[in-house]
């Protein structure tokens, strides 16, 4: 197998990219000056050294990562999310100054992701020693996710802690004619009196 074949198998296992996208960055790496594909070999040899937070599962390269070390943190407020690329998105679109719990993943009973997959037991372990008040569940909200924040709604009880869950309802600049019934449900159970 040729060198560009081999480049374009490999970024064709990407999530997303199909064999002919794969086949264009392909040929598009091929034409760039040699340092910007020393760069790009450079920054996925780094990959290697990341690795899960041992205390919240985010992706790091420190122990422990730069959220859990910030102590302007309020370490009493936990926000779950199913993955690390969620606590990206949070933690760029929100003013959220809380910390975070990386669970690996989501239930799934069809696909075998049962609880012992995911960092429940740490998640419950946090809450019980770190002095954590509310846990907010961020999951998504699929049948998964659903089944996930429900999941752990039930393991927390009890444990003396506020376990809330992010809103749901309609996405601003969205139109009622295009909104699903799920979505419109939660929205109208949502709903917020005006003030």
């Amino acid at each position: 197998m040729s060198a560009i074949e081999e480049l374009i198998a490999e970024l064709a296992r990407l999530p997303g990219i199909g064999r002919k996208t794969a086949q264009r960055l392909a040929f598009h790496l091929v034409q760039q000056p040699p340092e910007r594909a020393a760069r790009l070999a450079s920054a996925l040899a780094a990959v290697e050294r990341v690795q899960p937070c041992a205390e919240c599962g985010n992706l790091t390269e420190t122990q422990p990562c730069d959220v859990c070390r910030d102590p302007r943190r309020d370490a009493s407020v936990l926000c779950v999310v199913e993955d690390a690329a969620a606590v990206a998105v949070v933690d760029r679109a929100t003013e959220f100054r809380g910390r975070y719990h990386v669970l690996g993943g989501r239930l799934s009973p069809l696909e075998g992701i049962g609880p012992e997959a995911l960092r429940l037991d740490r998640l419950a372990q946090r809450v019980q020693e770190d002095g954590v008040r509310e846990v907010i569940l961020a999951t998504n909200p699929s049948m998964e996710g659903e089944v996930t924040a429900t999941y752990i709604q039930q393991l927390l009880a009890g444990l003396g802690v506020r376990v809330t869950r992010l809103a749901r309802g309609l996405p601003m600049g969205g139109d009622l004619e295009y909104v699903d019934g799920v979505t419109l449900s939660h929205a109208l159970l949502a709903r917020q009196e005006l003030t």
